[in-house]
């Protein structure tokens, strides 16, 4: 195994937060008797199966590149449905129908170079497409904010925004780890790429946060 027991900790941690986030947002819809709120928590559930095809990617050593294609594949599939699930808040908010583009990233970003079974040419296009839908999913989010702030807090949307940077820094590390340090992939690099996990970390907690903070905020409203 290429990974270190904190960076592991660390993997694992992020994997865990995101399944804490679909059970509280599932729960804080039906607690405000919003099901396009629940739909939303529940339509998280694909990314968090992909970032367990992640996990078992770097448990083989990274020697198993049809887990990280499953992974990316799932996350698309997943990433399609989470924009479905705004959209239908919006809907739900505006009582019309709202145009739909896209679909999110994955939970859990590629670390590294990886050799792809698909063959990198697709591997790569799959990547660029999420990133690309990923900013309208974000656009869209910062308008179910601006329109129902009920929904979402803004720790919650600033989780979401937060990947961003995750993204960007890891791929400085990866420049950093293989073309500076002399690595094979980030995932050879066990600081670099504990670092870069972290900031995905922070991410799904601030989404758990936020989720925290509305459901509170909502059970002192009513008591």
């Amino acid at each position: 195994m290429l990974l270190s027991l904190p960076n592991w900790i660390i993997h694992l941690f992020s994997a865990l937060e995101w399944g804490v986030a679909v059970v509280m947002l599932y729960r804080y819809g039906r607690l405000i008797g919003r099901r396009d709120v629940s739909r939303f928590g529940l339509f998280m559930i694909p990314h968090w199966i992909g970032s367990w095809f992640v996990l078992s990617y770097h448990l083989t050593g990274d020697a198993v590149p049809q887990l990280l294609d499953m992974s990316e594949l799932i996350n698309l599939v997943g990433s399609i449905c989470l924009l479905n699930a705004t959209i239908a808040i919006l809907k739900h908010t505006r009582g019309k129908e709202v145009a739909v583009a896209g679909a999110v990233i994955g939970g859990i970003a590629v670390s590294g170079h990886p050799q792809s079974y698909m063959g990198n040419n697709i591997f790569d296009a799959i990547l660029q497409v999420s990133s690309v839908v990923y900013m309208v999913f974000l656009v869209l989010l910062l308008k179910v904010r601006k329109r129902d702030p009920e929904v979402f807090s803004g720790l919650t949307v600033g989780g979401f925004w937060f990947v961003l940077v995750f993204i960007s820094v890891t791929v400085f590390c990866m420049y950093l780890a293989t073309e500076v340090r002399g690595y094979m992939t980030l995932s050879h690099d066990d600081l670099l790429h504990g670092m870069a996990e972290s900031l995905l970390s922070i991410s799904n907690l601030m989404i758990v946060l936020g989720i925290h903070q509305q459901t509170r905020r909502h059970l002192q409203k009513i008591s």
